[in-house]
């Protein structure tokens, strides 16, 4: 995984709630074995239309949010079943967070173990950041070791995450690299004690 420290992005909005994983990453592309590619399937029955083609109403479809790299939903984000490709979807889409009034718990923490992070923030804050990624050049900073939001005009506000899942986010690392930093105990206590089969 990258490290996430600091991050400026454009922003873009998607104004619904209970958006569940299989509109995230449809049943039907979860066939794939790597984590990779899953990008140009995300909101695959939104983004296009029964023929093919692009759906020219469909938000990310739109020329203001292309190359967006944050993602503000409403409610009840990543609800469904827990499929981990919903958040390599949009990691591979180009999402490095989502900003979201609340997550399914599942989902969430398929994120935070995937390397993107999920963002709680009252649906007041929300609706403003819906309401200003309508706008071509919106773009907002995420800082992780601050635990901060914030914009250009103002907007300035603190998100809560567990100390753990900040600390492997900062450093890019999922449980198996944590537990490789512990190598060189375990390997003495496997010196120091016998198993016996």
């Amino acid at each position: 995984m990258q490290p996430f420290t600091i991050h400026t992005g454009k922003v873009a909005g998607l104004d619904r709630a209970n958006i569940d994983t299989d509109q995230i990453i449809p049943k039907q592309f979860l066939k794939r074995i790597e984590r990779t590619g899953f990008g140009k399937f995300l909101f695959y029955d939104w983004r296009y239309l029964a023929d093919g083609k692009p759906n020219p109403d469909f938000e990310l479809n739109r020329p203001e949010n292309e190359g967006a790299t944050i993602l503000v939903a409403n409610e009840n984000f990543g609800c469904g079943s827990s499929r981990e490709h919903a958040p390599w979807a949009l990691q591979d889409y180009g999402f490095k967070a989502v900003i979201a009034p609340s997550f399914a718990d599942i989902f969430y923490n398929n994120c935070l173990k995937n390397g993107l992070l999920p963002i709680r923030l009252t649906k007041q804050d929300v609706d403003y950041l819906l309401q200003q990624s309508k706008r071509v050049d919106y773009e907002l900073t995420i800082s992780l070791e601050e635990q901060r939001v914030y914009d250009e005009n103002g907007f300035d506000r603190t998100f809560e995450i567990d100390p753990y899942r900040k600390q492997l986010l900062l450093k890019g690392w999922d449980e198996i690299d944590l537990t490789f930093v512990y190598e060189p105990y375990i390997v003495e206590y496997e010196k120091k004690h016998h198993f016996i089969s």
